[in-house]
């Protein structure tokens, strides 16, 4: 489908084909490049020093390279961490960060069906995953379903005013998506409590890199493999002579030092399982490993 015939209220739906292949292209330049994402995950990991909890087994949901499963590892060393990812290469990259240990696995899955059973888990973790997928809702409720009751849910994910340098500048040059569309952090509150979720708590902050050359923010999005899956993007290439109107766009954008900004708005949230869940049934644990 040319994406000139995307319907609007659907341009903003993500390609999971395309999601998927972006980030398993990634996994050898992913970590070069991801210093904002590590940065982020590590903000994410600190929080938990606020929270008594002392898990059997922890998920880690948009695992990526395995750096936050690391993390859990080392602070949970008693419990099983298991990443899941949706790229298969990311999965694999995990499981080798893992060396001996039996502790730490991967499984290659999608987050709105997840192969494990209910009540399986009493920490979900996910840093800038959410994101990249089209129901929120199914996520939660997925996340409800695989934590016993009165389990955690801590993530982060971005929101609306990220890139908003590069979503205006292109704005300028055609009417295709250059950018997903991130989830205001009301909603995303909204939803976690629609999903079933308790005492959901959030917040945000906004992070601004700067780079010498627009260039180089491209270059970065791509070698982690933030390309742009939207269903409304161009399916063509995309000519010098464009391209050289999107830089001349985000010079509006160049600050007094030379530099350009990439603004990223990070929502922090986390929320409980209800203590009672009568659909599921208690002591479900189940053998799980990587494939």
């Amino acid at each position: 489908m040319h994406s000139k015939s995307v319907p609007s209220e659907l341009a903003h739906f993500l390609d999971p084909f395309k999601t998927r292949s972006g980030f398993d292209r990634a996994a050898q330049t992913y970590d070069d490049a991801a210093l904002i994402q590590r940065e982020i995950g590590d903000r994410l990991v600190e929080r938990l020093d606020y929270v008594r909890l002392n898990p059997q087994r922890v998920l880690d949901l948009g695992c990526g390279t395995g750096k936050i499963s690391q993390a859990l590892l080392n602070r949970y060393p008693q419990a099983e961490v298991i990443g899941v990812d949706l790229a298969l290469s990311m999965v694999k990259t995990t499981q080798q960060s893992a060396g001996d240990s039996s502790q730490l696995s991967g499984i290659c899955a999608d987050v709105q069906q997840l192969p494990f059973q209910d009540e399986c888990a009493e920490l979900l973790i996910s840093n800038l995953m959410l994101q990249w997928c089209n129901d929120l809702l199914a996520v939660f409720q997925e996340c409800v379903r695989v934590l016993r009751p009165q389990g955690l849910f801590t993530f982060t994910t971005f929101g609306p005013d990220t890139l908003y340098e590069l979503r205006n500048s292109w704005g300028q040059i055609d009417g295709y998506t250059h950018a997903s569309q991130f989830v205001d952090m009301h909603d995303v509150g909204d939803t976690l409590l629609a999903a079933g979720f308790r005492d959901p708590v959030m917040d945000r902050e906004v992070i601004t890199v700067t780079y010498p050359a627009v260039k180089g923010l491209l270059q970065d999005l791509k070698a982690i493999g933030a390309n742009n899956a939207t269903l409304g993007r161009n399916r063509g290439l995309t000519g010098k002579q464009r391209l050289q109107a999107f830089y001349q766009a985000y010079e509006a954008y160049q600050l007094e030092d030379g530099l350009y900004p990439a603004t990223y708005e990070v929502i922090y949230g986390h929320a409980w399982a209800p203590p009672i869940k009568p659909s599921a049934k208690p002591e479900r644990f189940i053998p799980i490993r990587a494939y």
